[in-house]
């Protein structure tokens, strides 16, 4: 998918969730700070959407950055209780099921995340994703093992998990968490404070080491340094716009991302 038709996905998906809310086009663009003109070029696809921008419009219209950039208007996630024994008709689009094994782990750790870093002012959702990424796919280059396994796409503003809104929306619900919409410097940001503790049963000492690793190098990024520095990582870049990112990428990292070590008559070249 190149840049242009996911420009015009976005597009197409501003103008629907705006007749959504029946906000007209020169009220968005006045809570943009931009032209009414501007914005008919935005949802028409022939302009891109900025961070502050895309950062005003997920609040406006109470979707996740993920939801809104996403390149694939056909991605659906399914969260696959232990009781469900049905399974859904096949459809056109691309369907995530979330095992019950997966979900319980995936909240574990970003309860114990937010537990250690979710108070930081610079912790909103985009913070977030970057680093379950970091955690995910450090984690498969140094063990060749899945850590959460959470299924990362790439967008314009770096890897984004595609199970996250769903799975915090049934955390919400169950009042595992609560979000906060706040601001940072000046731009909307959307926080999640955990009302419980993680249950660290479902974590082993080498997992615990390892996101507490990765929380200590990359928890006091901005949301746009971390999202620039995800930018450099290979397996963002070798991925296709709007597509799954391949965990498989992560054994080409460059010597500044790689977290490994190899011998040396084992480097990929």
């Amino acid at each position: 998918m190149t840049t242009k038709d996911i420009n015009q996905t976005v597009g197409q998906k501003i103008k629907s969730l705006r007749d959504e809310i029946g906000i007209s086009q020169e009220e968005l663009a006045k809570r943009l700070d931009i032209s009414r003109p501007t914005l008919v070029q935005i949802e028409a696809g022939r302009r891109p959407l900025n961070v502050p921008e895309a950062q005003i419009l997920s609040e406006v219209f109470g979707v996740s950055l993920s939801d809104l950039m996403s390149a694939d208007p056909g991605i659906t996630v399914e969260i696959k209780k232990s009781h469900t024994t049905k399974q859904p008709k096949s459809t056109t689009s691309i369907r995530i099921s979330v095992p019950q094994k997966k979900l319980d782990k995936f909240k574990e750790v970003l309860l114990y995340i937010l537990g250690k870093v979710g108070a930081k002012p610079n912790i909103g959702e985009t913070v977030l994703y970057k680093l379950l990424y970091f955690i995910d796919f450090d984690f498969y280059e140094k063990y060749e093992e899945q850590l959460i396994g959470a299924t990362y796409i790439k967008n314009k503003y770096g890897p984004t998990p595609v199970e996250f809104k769903k799975i915090v929306d049934d955390m919400i619900d169950n009042g595992d968490l609560v979000c906060v919409k706040s601001e940072y410097f000046k731009y909307p940001q959307r926080k999640y404070l955990p009302n419980k503790e993680a249950d660290l049963q479902l974590l082993n000492a080498m997992e615990i080491k390892h996101i507490d690793g990765v929380l200590d190098t990359l928890s006091d990024m901005s949301a746009n340094e971390i999202t620039d520095y995800s930018h450099k990582d290979v397996p963002w870049i070798t991925a296709d716009d709007g597509r799954q990112i391949d965990y498989e990428s992560v054994f080409y990292r460059t010597d500044d991302y790689s977290v490994r070590e190899y011998p040396e008559d084992k480097k990929v070249d």
